[in-house]
């Protein structure tokens, strides 16, 4: 089981609506080339995001749903990956006192994924996620605090814009 963490130095809030909005999930997500919402309202219970897959020339079209969702704080998905199977990938947002540490948790579930499922492919998911989590920091910080979200509290501007010492 692949797990990860990463201290995101920006309000849990600021975290949260990036995560809550399904159309961003290329801009973080490592091997997604783009996504957008295809059926409910994400990242309600059920809703499911579209996504592309790009190799060379193959493009693969697949989607994640969501299966729990605690708002603000956990949000679970099965995301679809073909013939390879299912995976089960769970975010949880955790306020760090002024930051937020942000923790993945993955493991395949379902189709060859599963079977094959091995301490390389371990390495290679750990890999992913450690960009996955830089990208999602350097997004959440380089923004600023929308309506209402105060900004984290202690850190200079460059800081908050992803200039700090890279995390875990």
């Amino acid at each position: 089981m692949a797990r990860r963490h990463r201290l995101i130095k920006v309000v849990p809030a600021q975290v949260w609506t990036v995560l809550a909005d399904g159309s961003r999930y290329a801009e973080w997500v490592v091997g997604t080339a783009s996504s957008e919402p295809v059926r409910g309202r994400w990242p309600e219970v059920g809703a499911a995001i579209g996504y592309e897959v790009r190799l060379g020339p193959l493009r693969l079209a697949n989607e994640t749903v969501v299966r729990r969702c605690v708002e603000g704080s956990v949000l679970e998905m099965e995301a679809n990956a073909g013939a390879l199977g299912t995976a089960r990938i769970a975010l949880e947002v955790h306020p760090w006192g002024e930051n937020t540490l942000v923790t993945v948790d993955e493991h395949p579930l379902r189709g060859m994924a599963r079977t094959l499922h091995n301490v390389g492919v371990e390495a290679l998911i750990q890999l992913r996620h450690r960009t996955m989590l830089a990208r999602l920091a350097h997004i959440c910080e380089a923004e600023p605090a929308g309506p209402g979200v105060p900004p984290a509290a202690g850190l200079s501007g460059s800081a908050r814009r992803g200039g700090g010492a890279p995390g875990a």
